[in-house]
């Protein structure tokens, strides 16, 4: 038996024996798969090994949680999660598993977007899946990337605001922050709003780039 055995074995008894465990819900584990989820990006961005290590097991166990909570209820197990992620990579790479000549960071990019077109079909807006539980920021940064992609805003477009580096960009935010505070405004609110904005310039613009 592997460790990730030994560890899907304590899930399972776990689930089976603690009380705790085995009332937990995919709903009511959402707090904490965001919390060790941030706790591993904590670690990453200070460079912390010994905690990379302790939160990716930590993530690794909500996974774990959360398909134990699968097998009982949804009929799929680790086992199916792993299978269709493996084929999901195997088919995104055709320059790895298949014939694609794609070889630049760049065409390996294009080539992902075109198999990932392919496999969502049925979306009718390249808003559909983006995940709004997001933070501002980072919903703003993948709307930004949509946008490029149906020419709202040009790819690579200059900002107004100098900078050069995400030690010079920080100060700046975290002035924005301080002065959104100082006039009782809240940025998050305040960005999300202008990014509800841009997401109907988004949809406008999508018929004609199609």
């Amino acid at each position: 038996m592997t460790a990730l055995d030994d560890l899907v074995s304590v899930m399972s008894r776990l689930r089976a024996e603690c009380a705790w465990d085995r009332e937990q819900t995919h709903r009511s584990l959402v707090p904490y798969l965001l919390e060790e989820s941030a706790e591993l990006v904590d670690a990453i961005e200070t460079d912390d090994v010994p905690g990379m290590r302790e939160e990716l097991g930590d993530v690794l166990y909500q996974v774990l949680f959360h398909a134990d909570i699968a097998a009982a209820e949804e009929g799929f197990d680790i086992q199916d999660v792993a299978a269709a992620t493996a084929e999901k990579m195997k088919r995104r790479h055709p320059h790895v598993f298949g014939d694609s000549a794609a070889s630049t960071p760049d065409e390996i990019r294009e080539q992902w977007l075109e198999v990932k077109a392919r496999e969502k079909a049925s979306r009718t807006s390249v808003l559909d899946g983006i995940p709004r539980g997001m933070s501002a920021l980072a919903l703003a940064d993948k709307l930004l990337g949509r946008a490029e992609q149906v020419g709202v805003v040009e790819a690579g477009e200059a900002a107004a605001v100098p900078f050069e580096s995400e030690d010079e960009l920080g100060p700046l935010l975290l002035a924005l922050v301080l002065s959104a505070r100082a006039r009782g405004l809240d940025a998050e609110r305040a960005l999300r709003t202008t990014l509800r904005g841009l997401e109907d310039e988004i949809r406008a613009g999508e018929p004609a780039a199609s």
